[in-house]
């Protein structure tokens, strides 16, 4: 069998229509792997694709696509929620199926390379691809983000591990990894108050005394009108989402607001879901087997753990199965 990997580049456009459009057709269509969403996000201005398939064949569009971004996005002008560094902010690739970390992290080095001489953009590999400790955590290399790279970049602990030690002068720098799955997982506030996501974000990222696997930060949706506490959950099986969001929710209760929903942005394994859905479901004297076809795992995440915009293609095992 072929390996299966998925990819989640994410690119600094999340407004523009057309322009996001324009960067994404070099991925559609394309045999022996599928585009399996896009998803634009105004405030954030930034989209976060998801592909699944065959890395080999995953390599000459990947680059067209990068060639599109550099093109059409010019961070002098970029704003946004999400912190950023480049128009093609990040590019990491994820063991699915026959195919070991190593692979992923030679494939990401030969990409990070690649992307490195044909667009003369620095690039950083992070991650398990990651060539010194410091740079294995995706927030250490974007610390300072665009505007601040400038100068950071210069220095010599911060040379890229491809490309010149100068930002390119509109698309700025890239970090290309390999990873575990990781889950893109964002809490719902009932509020617009933003000092309150930041105190909830605080009590559960890492960096100051949560949890150990996890990244977390305040944001504001102005289109939906409130806050909500963004995240990356690096390991989900050790720190599963049920424990995330009741912790949010305990110590959202301390301020009166509620968290009544929550979002995945990308996808998810389905084994992230059953065992949070296996959690409740005991906590209410259920059982949850595993074992029930996919559609009824989707509605009861959405109804047990409040997961909007939700359906059964935010799950790997969906388009591994559906080939």
């Amino acid at each position: 069998m072929k390996p299966i990997v998925q990819c989640v580049p994410n690119f600094s456009e999340g407004r523009d229509r057309e322009r996001i459009e324009t960067i994404i057709e070099p991925l559609r269509e394309q045999k022996g792997f599928t585009l399996v969403s896009y998803e634009p996000d105004p405030d954030y201005n930034r989209t976060v694709v998801t592909l699944i398939g065959d890395p080999e064949a995953m390599q000459k569009p990947l680059l067209k696509f990068v060639d599109r971004a550099v093109e059409l996005i010019d961070m002098n002008q970029h704003k946004g929620e999400h912190p950023r560094m480049g128009a093609v902010d990040v590019m990491p690739f994820i063991p699915i199926r026959d195919i070991d970390m190593d692979a992923c992290v030679e494939l990401a080095h030969d990409m990070a390379s690649r992307i490195a001489d044909q667009f003369a953009l620095p690039v950083f590999t992070y991650g398990e691809a990651a060539r010194e400790n410091k740079r294995k955590r995706l927030p250490n290399i974007r610390k300072g983000e665009f505007e601040g790279m400038h100068e950071k970049i210069q220095e010599e602990g911060w040379h890229p591990d491809y490309g010149q030690p100068s930002l390119h002068r509109t698309a700025g720098a890239t970090a290309v990894g390999a990873r575990l799955p990781l889950i893109a997982y964002n809490i719902d506030l009932k509020t617009e108050d933003m000092d309150i996501a930041k105190r909830l974000a605080r009590a559960i990222r890492g960096s100051s005394g949560g949890f150990r696997h996890i990244q977390a930060g305040p944001v504001y949706l102005e289109e939906r009108g409130h806050a909500q506490v963004t995240m990356n959950i690096l390991n989900y099986q050790k720190n599963p989402i049920y424990r995330i969001l009741e912790t949010v929710r305990m110590e959202a209760a301390r301020y009166g607001v509620e968290a009544p929903t929550s979002e995945v942005v990308g996808l998810l394994p389905r084994e992230a879901v059953d065992r949070s859905l296996a959690y409740y479901y005991e906590r209410d004297n259920r059982t949850w087997t595993a074992d029930v076809p996919l559609e009824k795992t989707v509605e009861a995440a959405r109804e047990t753990l409040g997961f909007r915009d939700f359906d059964a293609s935010k799950i790997i095992e969906y388009h591994i199965e559906e080939g």
